[in-house]
C-alpha cells in the first residue's frame, strides 16, 4: 500500500464526522469536487469503498468505519510530534508524556512531578500527563502514546517493563451517622449490605470489588456511577450512599466535610502502583531521568 497522505486523511475524518462532503469543503475552504476526488484517491489507495452516498450525504462503510478509527489515531499522533518538535523548537530540552489513573493523579503524582521539575537540572524537560483508566494506561504505552504509564499494579503489564511506585490503602468514606461509623476498621464483606457510589463502571477497582462480592455469594449493589473521586464523595455527603476509596484521598475530603473514613482490613486493600514503559533501555534521556527519579520517590514509603 502507497504513503498515506494525511491532509486526505484529515478530510475523510471530516466527511465522516460531518456526513456531508460540500459542508466539509466549507470548513476546509476547499471545493467539493476537490476533496471527492481525494477521496476517491483514497479509496483506490485502500483498495476498498469507503463511503457510501445517500440523498442527504454520504456514511461510512464497515471499511471506512474502521479506517475512521485508524485515521484518528494517526492524526492524533501527527498532532503529538508536531506539539512536541514545536517545544524543541521553543528550547524545551526534554518532552515526557504520562498516563496515569485517577488514584495515582489525585494522590501524590503532580507534588512528584512538581518537585521533580523544580530542580535546576531538570528546567528544561516538559511533562505532559493525561488521565486514563489503568487499562487504557496500559494501552497507550504499549501503542507508543506516552512513555511512562502509573497505575495499580494490579493491571495486566503483558509485554511491558514495571518499576515500583508509590502505595496507598482502601478505605470506606461514610457519614459520621452511618450504621458502620462505629467500627474502627472494616472486612469489605460488611459493606455489602449497603448501597456504594463507585468510580466508573470498567474501573480497576469496580471490578476487584465485584470479584471480592462474588467470593461472599454477595453481589455489590451500587446506587450511582460516577467519573471521579470529588463527585462519588458528594454523593456520599448527601447520604446516598457510601463509597470505596483511597484513604489518602478520602481522608482530607472527610475531615473537611466531617465525613468517617475508616479502613478496610482485606488483604487487598493495601495498593501498590506501578510505572511502566515499553522498555527502560529504549526511554529518551528525559523519560529515563524522570523514571528514576519517581523510582527513588517510591522508595520513600517503604
Amino acid at each position: 500500500m502507497r504513503d498515506l497522505d494525511l491532509t486526505t486523511l484529515r478530510l475523510f475524518v471530516q466527511v465522516c464526522e460531518t456526513r456531508n462532503i460540500a459542508r466539509t469543503g466549507e470548513q476546509a475552504h476547499l471545493a467539493g469536487s476537490a476533496i471527492s476526488k481525494r477521496l476517491a484517491q483514497l479509496e483506490d489507495t485502500v483498495g476498498v469503498k469507503l463511503l457510501t452516498r445517500r440523498r442527504h450525504g454520504v456514511e461510512p462503510t464497515e471499511a471506512g468505519a474502521t479506517l475512521l478509527e485508524h485515521a484518528r489515531s494517526m492524526l492524533g499522533s501527527s498532532e503529538r510530534i508536531e506539539r512536541d518538535m514545536s517545544a524543541y523548537s521553543a528550547g524545551v530540552r526534554g518532552q515526557v508524556r504520562i498516563l496515569a489513573s485517577a488514584s495515582a493523579l489525585a494522590e501524590s503524582l503532580p507534588a512528584d512531578i512538581a518537585a521533580f521539575l523544580q530542580d535546576e537540572a531538570h528546567g528544561g524537560i516538559h511533562v505532559d500527563i493525561e488521565e486514563r483508566q489503568s487499562t487504557g494506561v496500559v494501552r497507550g504505552v504499549r501503542e507508543g502514546v506516552a512513555a511512562l504509564g502509573i497505575c495499580w499494579n494490579a493491571a495486566d503489564f503483558q509485554g511491558l517493563e514495571t518499576r515500583p511506585y508509590r502505595a496507598d490503602r482502601l478505605g470506606v468514606i461514610m457519614p459520621r451517622n452511618h450504621p458502620l461509623a462505629r467500627h474502627k476498621k472494616l472486612r469489605f464483606a460488611q459493606t455489602l449490605d449497603y448501597e456504594h457510589v463507585v468510580m466508573p463502571v470498567n474501573s480497576a477497582v469496580l471490578r476487584l470489588l465485584q470479584r471480592a462480592a462474588g467470593q461472599e455469594n454477595k453481589t455489590l449493589n451500587y446506587r450511582v456511577a460516577v467519573s471521579n473521586f470529588d463527585s462519588a464523595f458528594r454523593v456520599v455527603q448527601a447520604g446516598l450512599a457510601i463509597n470505596v476509596a483511597p484513604v489518602e484521598i478520602a481522608a482530607p475530603y472527610a475531615r473537611v466535610h466531617d465525613l468517617k473514613v475508616i479502613e478496610l482490613s482485606d488483604a487487598w486493600a493495601p495498593r501498590r502502583f506501578a510505572l511502566c514503559m515499553r522498555s527502560a533501555r529504549s526511554l529518551g534521556a528525559a523519560s529515563a531521568l524522570l523514571l528514576d527519579y519517581l523510582e527513588r520517590r517510591a522508595d520513600s514509603d517503604l
